[in-house]
């Protein structure tokens, strides 16, 4: 939409010939139509949010120091075992690309930061986070007290 200064719609109203109470009343309400609304300035600003996996491990079978990983997303009838061949499919399908010779991902990591989503997309595969995010353990009880 075109944006007009209310000095030209004043002038063009003028024009028209509007008698002067009906063009004070207009103009005074475009001039409090332009204003920027006070309540959107005292919003504060957004909370940036990160992502963390938390991994239920009530035998303890997980390792006791932190480790990190990457959140996915596949077709929910697929298994979730056929993951892995997806990033690297996406990856394979990317180094054979021309600015994938120039600079090619040679480790999950670099892969997942790195690769644009089409290639990923094509093999049913969305990253949900490009870089790495801490692994939480838990042993899945809340305590009584």
């Amino acid at each position: 939409m075109p944006k007009i200064d209310i000095s030209k719609v004043a002038e063009i109203l003028k024009k028209n010939q509007l008698d002067p109470a009906t063009l004070r009343r207009v103009i005074e309400e475009l001039n409090l139509a332009v204003q920027p609304d006070p309540g959107d300035e005292d919003k504060p600003p957004a909370q940036k949010k990160q992502h963390v996996l938390l991994v239920s491990d009530p035998e303890g079978r997980l390792p006791k120091t932190d480790f990190v990983g990457w959140v996915l997303q596949i077709p929910e009838s697929e298994s979730p075992a056929t993951t892995q061949d997806r990033l690297l499919r996406g990856a394979y399908d990317y180094n054979m690309t021309r600015k994938g010779r120039l600079y090619p991902a040679k480790t999950i990591g670099e892969a997942l930061e790195n690769v644009p989503a089409k290639f990923f997309k094509e093999a049913d595969l969305w990253v949900k986070t490009k870089t790495p995010v801490l692994v939480l353990r838990t042993d899945n009880e809340i305590p009584k007290e």
